[in-house]
């Protein structure tokens, strides 16, 4: 698969790393230079993707990033409006098949799950289910 990641933090880098591992072409756009650095420094993992860097909301952007060939895209940023936002454009402008966002507000998490039919990783319903 194809797969644009929107981030590059600890989750993004990460995710970045097992997605080429599992054969996945992965594509990065992160807002901000300096978190790249951790993916090209990864321990026992050498990037093979492209990184582009500008804002995850602007349509060229993402465009540049390689969205209009992705099978997927997984906002994984910090901020959950960019990542809602990034989700919504790529499902209803650019009609990618499989989106994903990650969100720490588990009142946002319903509401864009029921409402919107969009899939969403809570990370503060998953700390609290492991604790």
């Amino acid at each position: 698969m194809n797969i644009l990641i929107i981030g590059c933090g600890r989750v993004g880098s990460h995710l970045v790393r097992t997605l080429e591992d599992l054969g996945h072409d992965v594509s990065v756009l992160e807002g901000d230079e300096k978190n790249v650095d951790r993916l090209l420094s990864m321990e026992n993992h050498e990037f093979g993707g492209m990184v582009q860097i500008g804002s995850p909301i602007d349509e060229d952007m993402l465009r540049q990033a390689g969205i209009e060939n992705c099978d997927a895209v997984a906002a994984v940023c910090p901020e959950d409006n960019i990542n809602l936002m990034v989700c919504q454009i790529a499902s209803e402008i650019f009609h990618v098949p499989r989106v994903l966002a990650r969100v720490a507000d588990p009142v946002r998490k319903k509401i864009f799950a029921e409402r919107f039919g969009m899939h969403i990783i809570c990370s503060t319903n998953l700390t609290v289910e492991a604790i």
